[in-house]
């Protein structure tokens, strides 16, 4: 098996090493594994890619490149230029350092790397670790990741579905909770949760030199979500593993908006 991985906290980041690991794991003794990674932290760009810009490729070993742009534009350097006559099996975004669940999806550069590569038809996989008080002061904070990642994603890859005629690809997002491996609870199918309030809120602060700034922070917890929700259970201590597709149409007011507009 050929895997290729991306993530949005850049080529250096310790969680990138996770991903390798794990896909090593699942590529087995024959497969191979490639990284093309932002060069920089990409966190919180989404799905945006460098369209008024040109990307710079740079190869950083055997199979290994950084790209000064977005997860979504490495996904596209991986599948479109540097794999594109040695396409990948399976394309893993992460093992990102924090959650990405209810609206953090929105937001996230892991997400966004995924959902390129289901874009272009290749079976894809986010993968995120939960930071929190059961993990924070631990020797390894992604040890629910490393030792439970390979299995989620044997599972995915050879029963999960992945195509669906005539609609955007489904890409999996899987979140280990903030726990040591062995406190892990379970594995649980999710949907994706809805905190109920503003997802981010602003600080402001006045630099020493008078000038003004606002850095963004979190709004409200994960337990403001329901269960079965993906930012509930795996703040409980579930791995959780939402099924998404890039379509944000509300099908369910396309009838009476119809009705709104024939008027």
């Amino acid at each position: 098996m050929r895997i290729l991985i991306t993530n949005d906290d850049g080529i250096t980041a310790p969680g990138l090493e996770v991903a390798e690991e794990i896909a090593a794991q699942v590529a087995g003794p024959d497969g191979e594994v490639w990284v093309v990674a932002p060069a920089f932290e990409q966190s919180g760009v989404g799905h945006c890619i460098s369209y008024v810009r040109p990307m710079r490729v740079e190869q950083m070993g055997p199979r290994r490149f950084a790209v000064e742009g977005s997860p979504a534009d490495c996904a596209m350097a991986g599948l479109l230029d540097i794999m594109k006559e040695t396409p990948p099996d399976l394309v893993l975004s992460g093992v990102n350092r924090g959650h990405n669940v209810a609206e953090d999806t929105l937001y996230s550069g892991t997400i966004g790397g995924s959902m390129e590569a289901a874009l272009h038809k290749f079976r894809t996989v986010a993968m995120s670790q939960y930071y929190g008080p059961g993990n924070n002061a631990e020797a390894d904070p992604f040890e629910a990741a490393r030792v439970h990642g390979p299995d989620i994603l044997r599972k995915l890859i050879n029963g999960a579905t992945w195509e669906e005629d005539g609609r955007y690809g489904v890409f999996y997002n899987v979140n280990f909770p903030p726990v040591p491996a062995a406190d892990v609870k379970g594995v649980k199918a999710t949907a994706q949760g809805e905190r109920g309030g503003s997802p981010f809120g602003l600080e402001p602060h006045v630099a020493p030199n008078g000038r003004r700034y606002l850095w963004i922070k979190h709004g409200m917890g994960n337990a403001t979500c329901a269960p079965g929700t993906d930012a509930r259970e795996a703040s409980e201590g579930q791995i959780t593993v939402t099924p998404l597709r890039a379509d944000l149409t509300a099908r369910d007011l396309i009838s009476g908006l119809g009705e709104v507009l024939a008027k």
